[in-house]
């Protein structure tokens, strides 16, 4: 028997697997963290990648606004946010002249504890906090319409500000390839009514809009032509380590900078086999993203692509906070499988958060899921409940019983921070 831990929750999860199979342990692979890391933030404000210095854009603007993820997300705002607002007082501006915008997308609004600590207490207490509510049309103002005709919105609090920035941090993500830069902008502050075509059946089903994918994802195309006409100036992004920290920094024009955060992440944390596995057990990389069952497919859609057709792929995930929204709770307590469930929502009205479903769907086409998240109850997950495990040595016994002798199993113990490939074909 070996034992291994694996992140989950806050403290994470050891798990004993049994004897047989060959285990290969895939972490997330990161660059070094910065030793330095206030210098090389200063640095990176005053050079930055592909455009003038925020102190230059800042000069002569009155107000601005900077988008920063929800609770959701790792970002260490309390880090970078201070050079930013910096940077925006020396030009002028006082605190209630810069609006903090928390990019919920159509997640929930973030608790007062919430904002302490994504911005830090004193930031919170000091600067003016836009919550945002995708649902509420009126907070939003109507831009036009994309090339392929997605109507766009935007909050109003953002688009009104004479600079506009973003605050992020860039992973793989399993529709845009690769999180930050304009996400921060639409889904982030976006009404639903953008929010629900950027991901519908048309965008979630292509091909290309997986993790990893970028250059020539529809989504991530779509997400930039919406973050043009919000007048997006300037991004501060960062890459993290496995704990962590920041291992990468970049600061600039929203397309260029993205784009080199992007290049650094691809070449410093992906991790090749020599070929795909049998199965594997992975995880939703513990707090925050395993607070939900939602924010837990991500761990399943990342696995995916190193497991052969047909293997099982185990998710460990606590699911403090249960199963998410109540329309993303309605629509998996009434999941029948996954092809039936494709064909519902293929030519009906988008609702909240099926799109995550959706993804788990297309992955339980090729794949049998299992699951340990002790947070939910079987009844409300639908026909996933009897793919459910109350234990987790009986999660695990499950998924290697069958296997044949030797058989290649995958553990990923940080789940979807962990960028896993088959090596190319020399």
């Amino acid at each position: 028997m070996t034992p291994i831990t694996v992140a989950f929750g806050k403290t994470g999860l050891t798990l004993t697997l049994p004897d047989g199979p060959r285990y290969e342990v895939l972490h997330a692979h990161s660059a070094a963290p910065i030793a330095n890391i206030h210098q090389t933030l200063e640095a990176a404000l005053d050079a930055p990648i592909g455009c003038a210095p925020l102190s230059a854009l800042a000069a002569g603007k009155k107000t601005a606004a900077i988008s920063v993820c929800d609770i959701t997300r790792p970002a260490p705002n309390s880090t970078t946010l201070p050079h930013l607002l910096d940077r925006l007082h020396r030009a002028g501006m006082r605190p209630e002249d810069i609006t903090i915008c928390i990019a919920t997308g159509l997640h929930r609004e973030a608790t007062v504890a919430e904002l302490n600590t994504i911005l830090g207490p004193e930031i919170a207490a000091k600067y003016p906090i836009y919550n945002h509510d995708a649902k509420l049309r009126e907070d939003h103002r109507k831009l036009g319409e994309t090339q392929r005709g997605t109507p766009v919105w935007i909050a109003k609090r953002f688009l009104d500000a004479d600079l506009h920035i973003t605050l992020g941090f860039i992973e793989q993500h399993l529709m845009l390839g690769f999180s930050g830069g304009r996400k921060l902008v639409a889904p982030g502050l976006a009404g639903q009514g953008t929010i629900k075509v950027i991901h519908s059946p048309g965008f979630m089903r292509e091909a290309l809009a997986v993790e990893g994918s970028i250059d020539a994802n529809p989504i991530h195309a779509e997400l930039l032509e919406i973050a043009r006409m919000a007048r997006h100036d300037f991004i501060l992004d960062v890459t993290l380590t496995q704990s962590r920290e920041i291992s990468g920094i970049f600061a600039g024009d929203p397309v260029q900078a993205h784009a080199a955060g992007v290049a650094f992440m691809r070449r410093s944390s992906v991790e090749f086999v020599p070929e795909l596995v049998d199965a594997a057990i992975t995880s939703a990389a513990g707090m925050p993203l395993d607070l939900t069952f939602y924010q837990t497919i991500k761990g399943i859609t990342a696995a995916q692509h190193i497991v052969k057709p047909g293997g099982k792929i185990l998710i460990v995930s606590e699911c403090s906070e249960g199963i998410g929204s109540p329309e993303f709770a309605e629509k998996l307590r009434n999941y029948t499988g996954a092809q039936s469930f494709l064909d519902e929502i293929r030519d009906t009205p988008v609702v909240p958060d099926q799109w995550q479903l959706e993804k788990l769907a297309l992955v339980a086409l090729k794949h049998p899921l299992t699951f340990y998240a002790p947070g939910t109850r079987m009844q409300q997950l639908g026909a996933l409940g009897a793919q459910s495990f109350s234990n987790v040595h009986d999660a695990v016994d499950d998924l290697v019983r069958d296997l044949p002798q030797h058989a290649r199993v995958a553990i990923i113990p940080d789940g979807p921070y962990a960028c896993a490939r088959v090596e190319p074909a020399v």
